[in-house]
C-alpha cells in the first residue's frame, strides 16, 4: 500500500465489498497501523449504525476501535489540524457530500481510508460508494466466500422480503453469494 509512506501528501483510500468480505476488519487493521507508527487519528462511523456498539467501529469477529458516530459527513470536518488519518466505516449510510468531505480532508493533507459496501441488496451501486472509487488514489475491493458454493462472493443477498433500502443486520438477514448463487436466488424471489 503506497499510502502508508506518503509523506504529507493527502489521499482517499477505499475498502469495498459485499457484506462479511472483510471491510470493517480492513479499515480497523489500516488504523492500527497508523496508531503503532504514533499518527494521530480519527474514525467516523455512521449514528444509525448501532449493530454491535453505538460508539466503536467493530468487525463482524469483534474487533473494535473507538469511533465519533455522526448523523452527517459534513461533521468530519470539523477534525484537529493535528489528525493525520481519518476513518471512515459504514461510508454507504452516509449522503453524497460525503465525497466533497472526503476530497477536502484529502486536500489538507489527511489520510481519508474509508470503507463500505459498494452495492446493495439489489446489486445496484450504494450511496456515495461509486463517486468515492472514482477520486480515490486506492481501492481495494475484497470478497466474502459464496454460502451456497463457497466461490468468491461478491454480492449481499438478503433474507428477508423487505424492500427498504437501508436495513441493518448480520448473518440473520443478510448472506454472501457469488454472482451465480446471488442470481439464482433473486430468480426464485
Amino acid at each position: 500500500m503506497f499510502s502508508e509512506n506518503r509523506g504529507k501528501s493527502g489521499c482517499i483510500e477505499v475498502v469495498c465489498g459485499s457484506m462479511f468480505s472483510g471491510k470493517t476488519e480492513e479499515l480497523i487493521r489500516r488504523i492500527r497501523r497508523a496508531q503503532f507508527a504514533n499518527q494521530k487519528i480519527a474514525i467516523f462511523k455512521p449514528a444509525i449504525d448501532t449493530r454491535y456498539s453505538d460508539v466503536k467501529v467493530v468487525s463482524h469477529d469483534a474487533h473494535s476501535v473507538v469511533s465519533e458516530p455522526v448523523s452527517d459527513a459534513s461533521v468530519m470536518l470539523g477534525v484537529p489540524d493535528e489528525i493525520e488519518v481519518v476513518g471512515v466505516d459504514e461510508a454507504q449510510f452516509f449522503g453524497e457530500n460525503l465525497v466533497e468531505v472526503c476530497q477536502e480532508l484529502a486536500n489538507r493533507g489527511k489520510r481519508v481510508i474509508v470503507a463500505g459496501l459498494d452495492t446493495d441488496f439489489l446489486g445496484k451501486p450504494f450511496g456515495p460508494m461509486p463517486a468515492l472509487m472514482a477520486v480515490a488514489e486506492d481501492v481495494q475491493k475484497v470478497h466474502a466466500i459464496c454460502v451456497k458454493c463457497g466461490a468468491l462472493a461478491n454480492h449481499s443477498h438478503r433474507l428477508n422480503k423487505s424492500e427498504d433500502l437501508v436495513l441493518l443486520g448480520v448473518q440473520d438477514i443478510y448472506e454472501p453469494l457469488c454472482r451465480e448463487c446471488y442470481n439464482a436466488a433473486r430468480a426464485r424471489e
